[in-house]
């Protein structure tokens, strides 16, 4: 007691190459898993201090050696099982740092064993609900959305009141078919109860921005790198009359990991701030003391989410619009933006905020920095016709790939390429595939191309497969752009509509199923009909040019002034 007492208060004065002298000079006979694991800490911690991330993969190893050790050395206690949960984040840390390039390189095996060792003990592992927090992120690396599912519902129902908690669990539920509409309406609400309301003495009143120009605000984590949200607000950035409006972004991102992409964005707009080392209450009066007149929100519950911000009103007008495809379920959230293709009047009930409707489509692409060429089929040529998916693989639902798979059996010369939005493992999707036969016509190519590289990879495909009933978005955009067709299937709600209000303002209705049957019919014909293919491209071609889906100033036009009449109206 009094060796781990000394040892964290080292940890306290950040003397971490002195901890890992101390304990290696220690017997093994009185290392414990308190032990083990201050020794995998400080090692870890170490690298960090000396900046050394990218380069240290050896000392990242031996922290999860030693936490490993923590673990299986005495299971059951507090201290071996916080041995699991140290080694688990770990683990995913190391798996996500792509740019380590050692050749021992084990991230992945590491990951697996973590899930080995959980599974195996999970009949009393189950019991500790922090270590049920990191085990949800380990399943989301194996994109097992059920488990994710699962685990949420376990923390729910032991009464863990995290928002990140219950977003997930509503975010991943929506990936199955089984959540109608209704059932999303009456379970959103519910994320009230994890949203705190802090006193008005403590906040910034809300005063009246007195400027000529409507002062607009964005909140996103999601301005770096090439998100699919970027693409889609770089539009209305680029666009807006700066004699009539003023455009805040918040962005809640380490300002470390800034990079060029948020540079670029700088450039588009009057005022850029960082708040991610902000507190909710910090940055709610920092929005409040600019005053502005319409607050938009691009998270909804996905990624870093800031739904406190909401709760507690930064500004008179607050608007859910881009970055999740659903009511926010906050009472506080005045409107959606939508169109008349995904959430029909009829339906307006089932989503808490007001329909701010659109005129043609609820979001316009930029414009891509990738010239469009009128292409034939990459390879029916050859008799060989290819599929392709490169949405979130968490959306591959077991109903997906049942559909998927018999398309690949009822198309002769078939296969399916598939490309994750971000880093996993894809054992889990390549099981489920083979469970009907068809593993091997599934090809997963890697999911960390440069963007120019990431567009070319649709030159290998010639039918592009939506998924569902959460429909891809970005996907479906870039697919098009192109020249390659993609089928989707029009659901009950929002974000199991998107695929179809993009075919419709391209005037592909044909490619838009109601059923499973006519999705997988739908598919198998195109495939089979080589003429129809090539008439498909040319249509693709022609109507990109006229139609609405990346025509960046009339979505611009068309976004401020709906802004411009609340405000009128207000």
């Amino acid at each position: 007691m009094h060796l781990s007492l000394n040892l964290n208060n080292l940890i306290k004065e950040k003397k971490y190459s002195e901890i890992i002298h101390s304990i290696q000079k220690i017997p093994k006979n009185n290392i414990n898993s308190s032990i083990l694991n201050l020794l995998g800490t400080a090692r870890l911690l170490n690298v960090k201090k000396n900046n050394q991330i990218k380069e240290n993969y050896k000392e990242f190893s031996l922290a999860l050696e030693n936490f490993r050790a923590a673990f299986l050395k005495e299971k059951k206690t507090i201290s071996a099982i916080k041995g699991l949960e140290n080694f688990i984040n770990t683990s995913i840390f190391l798996f996500e740092k792509t740019t380590l390039k050692s050749k021992n390189n084990k991230s992945e095996e590491f990951l697996k064993d973590a899930l080995f060792y959980f599974e195996k003990n999970k009949h009393f592992l189950e019991q500790n609900l922090s270590l049920i927090k990191t085990v949800i992120k380990l399943y989301k690396k194996f994109s097992n959305a059920k488990k994710v599912k699962f685990y949420c519902e376990l923390l729910i129902n032991n009464n863990i009141k995290d928002i990140k908690i219950f977003s997930t669990y509503l975010l991943y539920n929506s990936y199955f078919k089984n959540w109608t509409q209704k059932d999303y309406f009456k379970e959103s609400i519910n994320i009230n109860n994890f949203l705190e309301k802090f006193p008005e003495s403590k906040l910034e009143p809300l005063s009246k921005n007195n400027n000529k120009k409507i002062r607009i605000g964005f909140f996103s984590a999601d301005l770096n790198r090439n998100h699919s949200v970027l693409h889609f607000v770089k539009t209305i950035f680029k666009n807006y009359d700066k004699k009539s409006f003023e455009v805040y972004v918040y962005f809640n991102h380490k300002k470390t990991e800034e990079g060029d992409v948020v540079k670029k964005v700088k450039n588009l707009i009057d005022k850029f701030v960082h708040v991610f080392e902000l507190s909710d209450l910090e940055v709610i009066n920092l929005i409040r003391s600019d005053k502005l007149d319409i607050f938009i929100d691009l998270m909804g519950i996905t990624s870093k989410t800031r739904l406190q911000l909401i709760k507690n009103r930064v500004s008179q007008i607050q608007i859910s619009w881009c970055g999740y495809c659903n009511t926010s379920g906050i009472k506080e959230m005045d409107y959606l933006i939508s169109d008349k293709n995904l959430i029909y009047e009829n339906e307006e009930k089932l989503y808490h905020e007001k329909i701010l409707y659109m005129p043609n489509i609820w979001n316009c692409h930029e414009r891509i920095d990738f010239k469009k060429k009128l292409k034939k089929e990459p390879k029916i040529k050859k008799n060989f016709i290819v599929f392709g998916s490169f949405n979130n693989f968490n959306k591959i639902n077991e109903e997906v790939i049942f559909v998927w798979s018999n398309i690949l059996k009822n198309c002769n010369n078939s296969k399916l390429i598939l490309k994750s939005s971000s880093r996993i493992i894809p054992e889990n999707i390549i099981k489920k595939f083979d469970t009907y036969g068809v593993k091997d016509q599934i090809d997963i190519i890697n999911w960390n191309l440069d963007y120019k590289k990431h567009l070319e990879t649709y030159n290998k495909i010639d039918i592009a497969l939506d998924t569902f009933p959460y429909n891809g978005v970005t996907t479906t955009f870039e697919a098009l752009w192109m020249g390659v067709p993609v089928i989707t299937l029009k659901g009950e709600n929002f974000n199991s509509r998107c695929g179809n209000s993009i075919l419709k303002n391209i005037d592909l209705v044909d490619l838009v199923a109601t059923d499973i049957k006519e999705y997988i019919s739908t598919a198998v014909s195109l495939a089979r009909d080589q003429e129809y293919q090539l008439k498909l491209r040319n249509k693709i071609y022609n109507n990109l040019a006229k139609g609405h889906l990346f025509n960046e100033e009339r979505f611009s036009f068309n976004f401020y002034e709906i802004l411009k009449n609340l405000i009128n109206y207000k």
